[in-house]
């Protein structure tokens, strides 16, 4: 066994242990409920986990030196598998009806924070259940901040590569690094999920629900307690915390770690938190008007505040719903699915392309067009103030393709597996963009994906997980030349 091996192996095995043992907190919950089945279930999965991490980690303990990209490249894609399959395994033994098919489906669901579930009637199920799927999608969200900040830019993916921190270094110590990193984010990261919690807590909300739902609004994840999702709190006025909650998550925790060290310009400065917000801004107002000028019903409810909080939803990838808006028409349809492929900021918990992949291929567009009229002329490409080098274009353009290929490859076989036209086309995309709910009757913000066949339910399962990992570190891995000597 290589040492690159043998380190990937261990930091697993230990990553799998410490999310057996936080299967515990589900099971007090449930044992205080009178759940008995749901918290024996937690509590056996807990101890397998343990078994099984703890047998890896020590069997392959051993000094900690530095990984090639190779080995981070496994350590990334193995950890998000076995994490996934660890939290698996309770919720198939929890006598919820759940089978390995959909049971995977669930936790890749949480842990890629994407919100697609396979769950009905959740306002019935068990309390340790619900705090389950939403402790998977906050350890996923801050997960995905501490790869995209911490191994993304050091492995080129997707021209990540532009937000390298000032505070770190650029060699291979992707480890030494990554702790460091994650050490600063955690705290931001906990600090924003108390905050929600008791902003939550302070419009009514018990607390099982606040803290299920401060966990899936930081984390863009998107899981409720409620087959109503967020309408059930509309009245409370909980969906104006979850607004606010669910913007600054889209912001890059890169930013917020240098205004803990006194560095505040970034955060309005930045380009791509301008974009951003005004994306957000003008799909706002563009709802409302449509809202407006159709006089759809939205009971007691402002129509700005179901367009506010709908469109923010869906760009941010979190998933949440105050209504169904896929009674508001073929144009909010249309809107809501090009919404699925924008995403927030690079750095955050969101999902999908993301607003800075857009603005460079914007810039190299221009670029472009410039040079058709002045051939010889040398137009450098700069974002934020920084040169744009042609490996990061190559890298963002790269990105562009592999992602929308695969998006294609895979609602052309969702098609092809008998779903209609927009369950396939709109499934593929909230599953590759980490959104959650689709479009029309079956998977639209008022369904579920349970009905789907269990061979259409692998196809997303594989979607939210390529999805989450930035596509091209999943499919690396799939090239036979990444694993010649």
């Amino acid at each position: 066994m290589t040492q690159a091996l043998r380190q990937v192996l261990f930091m697993i095995g230990m990553m799998v242990t410490v999310l057996a043992v936080t299967m515990l907190a589900p099971a007090v919950v449930d044992f205080a409920s009178g759940q008995q089945e749901s918290a024996t279930a937690f509590i056996l999965s807990s101890i397998i986990g343990v078994f099984v991490g703890g047998a890896v980690t020590l069997s392959t303990r051993g000094p900690v030196g530095d990984m090639p990209a190779r080995g981070a490249f496994v350590l990334i894609v193995g950890a998000w598998l076995g994490l996934a399959l660890c939290a698996a395994l309770p919720l198939r033994l929890s006598g919820q009806g759940l089978d390995w098919t959909d049971a995977i489906f669930e936790s890749i669901s949480g842990l890629t924070t994407t919100g697609a579930t396979v769950i009905t009637g959740l306002d019935m199920r068990p309390p340790g259940l619900l705090l389950w799927r939403a402790i998977l999608q906050w350890i996923g969200g801050i997960g995905i901040i501490v790869t995209a900040m911490a191994f993304w830019p050091m492995l080129g993916i997707g021209g990540m590569q532009l937000f390298q921190l000032e505070t770190g270094d650029t060699s291979e110590k992707v480890l030494p690094r990554a702790t460091q990193i994650a050490a600063g984010i955690a705290a931001i990261y906990l600090a924003l999920t108390i905050v929600c919690f008791l902003a939550y807590v302070g419009t009514g909300m018990a607390w099982l629900p606040a803290l299920c739902h401060s966990m899936s609004t930081v984390s863009t994840g998107g899981f409720s307690t409620s087959d109503n999702s967020m309408g059930e709190y509309v009245h409370l006025g909980s969906d104006m915390i979850t607004v606010v909650f669910m913007i600054l998550a889209s912001l890059p925790f890169g930013l917020f770690l240098l205004a803990s060290r006194g560095k505040f310009s970034g955060l309005y400065k930045d380009s791509q938190v301008r974009g951003f917000l005004l994306v957000v801004a003008v799909a706002t107002l563009g709802l409302t008007a449509l809202i407006m000028a159709q006089d759809l019903p939205a009971g007691d409810v402002a129509a700005w505040r179901h367009a506010s909080f709908n469109a923010i939803s869906i760009i941010t990838g979190t998933g949440f719903a105050t209504t169904d808006y896929g009674q508001w028409g073929p144009l909010a349809q249309a809107g809501f699915f090009v919404f699925m492929f924008i995403g927030g900021c690079a750095g955050s918990t969101t999902c999908s392309v993301k607003i800075f992949r857009y603005q460079i291929a914007g810039t190299a567009m221009r670029r472009y067009l410039a040079r058709l009229l002045r051939p010889n002329a040398i137009i450098p490409m700069h974002y934020n103030g920084r040169p744009v080098s042609e490996s990061i274009l190559h890298s963002v353009l790269g990105f562009f393709f592999v992602f929308f290929a695969v998006y294609a490859a895979s609602a052309s076989i969702l098609s092809a597996m008998g779903l209609d036209l927009v369950t396939a086309l709109s499934g593929a995309a909230a599953t590759l963009t980490n959104v959650g709910p689709g479009l029309g009757s079956i998977i639209g913000p008022a369904g579920t994906f349970e009905p789907l066949s269990d061979p259409v339910k692998w196809v997303l399962t594989a979607n939210m997980f390529i999805g989450r990992l930035e596509v091209l570190a999943v499919l690396i891995l799939l090239s036979p030349r990444f694993w010649r000597p």
